[in-house]
């Protein structure tokens, strides 16, 4: 039985209910169909913390999705899973992935830019001042990126560039 059939939250069966009534309406393959209940079973189990689930979910969705734009947010979602698990290195390569298909995602950048700000902090932490502000640096011109495609959002992120790396 689909995922989306057995969780018992309001809003997964809100959305799954919704999800389903789309996937009539709209004209789309089947194996479209396929790949979007897989994502959405993803997402559901994703926001139960049930992330090797999800896992598996994501990775069958892009067996099965052939749209460059809705294979950016599977992959961001798997980027997402890989940041939770302390995955950083792969988390930033499922957002590189996500960007080159869709290179207007901004929490995308956002959650490079934080990997980076971590990685910068810990450099600090052992004492390393050059690779530190390589990574502030690196997490600076993210976070600029992302601010650019959503002025207004990451206030917390916009003055610490203010104050880092000035825009230009």
């Amino acid at each position: 039985m689909p995922r989306s059939r057995i969780t018992g939250n309001f809003i997964d069966k809100t959305f799954s209910i919704v999800a389903n009534i789309l996937l009539r309406i709209i004209p789309t393959t089947s194996g479209e169909k396929e790949a979007f209940s897989y994502y959405r079973d993803g997402m559901s189990a994703q926001s139960e913390g049930n992330y090797a689930e999800a896992l598996q979910n994501y990775y069958e969705a892009m067996r099965l999705e052939i749209d460059p734009y809705d294979r950016s947010y599977i992959l961001y979602n798997i980027g997402l899973i890989h940041t939770r698990n302390g995955e950083h290195t792969k988390a930033l390569e499922y957002y590189f992935r996500a960007l080159e298909r869709n290179p207007f995602l901004p929490q995308a950048f956002n959650n490079m830019a934080v990997i980076c700000h971590y990685r910068g902090e810990q450099a600090i932490r052992q004492g390393d001042s050059e690779i530190a502000e390589a990574w502030f640096d690196q997490a600076a011109d993210y976070w600029k990126q992302a601010i650019a495609l959503t002025p207004g959002n990451y206030s917390q992120a916009y003055n610490w560039v203010k104050l880092k790396k000035p825009f230009e």
